[in-house]
C-alpha cells in the first residue's frame, strides 16, 4: 500500500523560536504555528474564527536561519511532514502531531501581517469586497479571456466568476 506524508501550512509565529544544539552539534529549532479559518455559522450567521495551533520541528542550517531572522508574529510557509510525538506524563500516554519541515519561506514581517489580518477583516468570508455594488458605483467592463468578469466598487476591483466557472463549490 502507498503513503503519503506532505504538509503545507501557512501561519503566524505564536512565540519566539525555541533554538538547541544537539550533543552531536545538530542544530535543532522549534516553531510554534497558528493558522487560522474564518467562517460563516450557516444555522446562526455568526462569523466563527477557528485557530490551528501546531509545532514545527526545523533542523540543520534552515533552524539556524530561524533563529536568526524569525519572531513573534512573523508570518511563515512551512513544508514537511506530520509526525506523531508520544511520551508518558503522570502515568498517561501523551500524543501531538507536529510537523518536521523541509522547508520553511518566511513571508513578511508581524507588522506587515497585523495589516493583512486587519485588510482581511473588511473583506467577505467568499474573497469578494463586502461593499455590495450599487448601480451607481457599480461599473462592469469587457469580460476577460479566464471567463470571469470584473466590477469596480469605489475604487476596487470585485471579480465575478461566469460560465464555465460560476457552479464550482468554491
Amino acid at each position: 500500500m502507498a503513503s503519503f506524508n506532505r504538509v503545507i501550512m501557512i501561519g503566524n509565529l505564536t512565540k519566539d523560536p525555541d533554538y538547541k544544539q544537539q550533543n552531536s552539534g545538530q542544530a535543532v529549532c522549534r516553531l510554534s504555528l497558528a493558522s487560522n479559518r474564518q467562517f460563516r455559522n450557516k444555522q446562526t450567521g455568526a462569523l466563527v474564527q477557528e485557530v490551528c495551533f501546531i509545532d514545527v520541528d526545523v533542523w540543520g542550517q534552515q533552524a539556524e536561519n530561524c533563529r536568526q531572522y524569525l519572531q513573534k508574529g512573523r508570518p511563515v510557509l512551512v513544508e514537511g511532514r506530520l509526525k506523531l510525538d508520544t511520551w508518558e506524563a503522570e502515568g498517561q500516554t501523551k500524543r501531538r502531531h507536529t510537523i518536521v519541515a523541509d522547508r520553511v519561506v518566511f513571508l513578511g514581517t508581524a507588522q506587515q501581517a497585523e495589516t493583512a489580518n486587519e485588510e482581511a477583516s473588511v473583506t467577505s468570508t467568499s474573497g469578494y469586497a463586502a461593499a455590495a455594488p450599487t448601480q451607481k458605483t457599480a461599473r462592469r467592463s469587457q469580460k476577460s479571456s479566464e471567463g470571469t468578469s470584473e466590477e469596480t466598487v469605489g475604487g476596487e476591483a470585485v471579480f465575478k466568476d461566469e460560465p464555465p466557472f460560476e457552479d464550482l463549490p468554491f
